[in-house]
């Protein structure tokens, strides 16, 4: 008597060609977002090129109508190739995408499972609740990536001729880096808050973006009121502060935003793990 190998279970919600990439949760996120995750990198490249390449086009006239309110977002020193785009792209467009692709992302992960009632049903195969969460924000990681790497692609590409070459590739990919720990950092949040508290996508984006956008303006406006040292209580000061694209990077500051991430992450799953997902 023959005995047939029992089935590979199969995670729930894969069909089709998604179920190539049901192996795992993390390809199945990954498969499952593949076009946000796309249409994120793809976007903060194209701006990050396009405002770049208007570097040629500033004039000393132009700089001096910066309102004196924005000196804190990087436009304090935008006369050379590396204050502009600390101030124009890296300070102002690019880390406003990244928190809210951040936000974004990581309150589907969780939140959006458990609001829909289909983390139970994935709970209900082998897969643990550490490991759904680790797998799920290894997908968001993923996807900051792809926008770190995008970025970072696109400032190479017009670094000859938006007469950014005055800034070394290793100061764009020590930029990127940053970009990459940001992002990751506000999807911890987001990821970790929703796996925590159980609260449903609206309120942990809502949560998380409001307190993106405050610790963005403290950032800014710190200089205006004197306090420059409350910077010190925002990511934004890690990511950009050491100005990495005129001192490469700091490892200091990279230190600071992997390990808040990780400690966001770890205390989502030690929480997860311990609250009735049923109530």
């Amino acid at each position: 008597m023959t005995t047939r190998p029992a089935a590979t279970p199969t995670i729930p919600g894969a069909s089709g060609p998604a179920r190539a990439f049901s192996g795992s949760m993390f390809t199945k996120t990954l498969y499952d977002n593949r076009r946000i995750f796309t249409v994120w990198a793809l976007a903060t490249g194209v701006l990050a090129m396009m405002y770049g390449s208007f570097y040629p086009q500033i004039t000393a006239d132009s700089l001096a109508n910066v309102p004196e309110a924005m000196r804190g977002f990087g436009f304090d020193d935008a006369a050379d190739a590396a204050g502009y785009l600390q101030g124009a792209v890296f300070g102002l467009l690019v880390p406003l995408l990244a928190t809210f692709y951040g936000t974004a992302t990581g309150a589907r992960m969780i939140s959006a499972d458990e609001e829909s009632g289909y983390l139970d049903l994935l709970l209900a195969h082998p897969i643990g609740r550490t490991r759904l969460l680790l797998h799920r924000f290894a997908a968001l990681a993923a996807g900051a990536l792809a926008i770190a790497v995008l970025v970072l692609a696109a400032m190479l590409a017009i670094r000859s001729s938006a007469e950014l070459d005055t800034i070394s590739p290793a100061n764009f990919t020590a930029q990127a880096v940053n970009l990459l720990l940001l992002t990751i950092l506000f999807g911890a949040l987001a990821t970790g808050l929703g796996a925590a508290t159980g609260k449903s996508r609206p309120t942990v984006f809502g949560i998380t973006a409001g307190l993106g956008v405050a610790a963005y303006a403290l950032n800014g406006f710190a200089p205006q009121i004197g306090a420059d040292w409350l910077r010190q209580l925002t990511p934004y000061h890690y990511y950009i502060g050491g100005e990495p694209l005129k001192n490469g990077l700091h490892l200091g500051d990279a230190t600071v935003l992997a390990a808040a991430a990780i400690t966001l992450i770890a205390a989502g799953a030690w929480r997860l793990n311990r609250r009735d997902l049923g109530r």
